[in-house]
């Protein structure tokens, strides 16, 4: 592995995806972290919110190192939650190791603010090599599901050139991969609707 610091943090997952269509443009290595304080009423993830509960714990270098064996057929990487900004460290040794060593975009989704990120150096440090950051909590009353904003208020912080609006407003609402071993998965910004109703 290159030499960038910190590759040996541990970082809690709740679940990773090595293909997705429905996480940002293109497809898209997504990883979930495990853990979030910040409880937003409404959240449709609230099995990511403990950061005690059942996950995996691996290392930041270990993510790059799976992250960087598919670059030929990504795009890039979406980094989500649970709260990735509350395992900064973590976050900032992989996204520096991508950003040296391959040309994968990086967007991170967080429910901190922009002047949160701002302020708080580890936090500001985690971003750092990030393309796009959608940033604010999520608020259930301005619900938007599309364009990877959950809800309007959350702000698109572009902090490159790479991707525009457009670009994010052509991503698939809903995606739905079934495994090998029959798992179903479901993935995006709005829940699959059955007969009855909402899953």
């Amino acid at each position: 592995m290159a030499g960038v610091s910190g590759l040996d943090t541990p970082w809690r997952l709740h679940a990773v995806v090595p293909r997705s269509a429905a996480n940002g443009p293109g497809v898209r290595y997504v990883v979930w972290s495990q853990g979030c304080a910040l409880g937003c009423p409404g959240c449709f993830n609230p099995e990511t919110h403990s950061g005690t509960g059942a996950s995996l714990v691996r290392t930041a270098g270990e993510v790059a190192e799976e992250a960087l064996a598919g670059a030929r057929h990504i795009e890039g990487v979406t980094l989500t939650g649970g709260e990735p900004l509350e395992q900064p460290a973590a976050v900032a040794a992989f996204c520096a190791e991508l950003r040296a060593r391959s040309g994968l975009s990086v967007i991170v989704l967080t429910g901190f603010t922009r002047a949160e990120i701002e302020a708080d150096p580890a936090r500001s440090a985690a971003v750092a090599d990030a393309d796009l950051v959608i940033a604010g909590r999520y608020n259930a009353r301005l619900r938007l599901a599309r364009g990877l904003r959950g809800s309007s208020n959350k702000e698109y912080w572009m902090r490159t050139g790479r991707y525009t609006a457009d670009d994010l407003a052509a991503v698939p609402e809903l995606e739905i991969t079934v495994g090998d071993d029959g798992t179903v998965t479901f993935t995006g910004m709005v829940a699959p609707v059955a007969a009855g109703g909402e899953f």
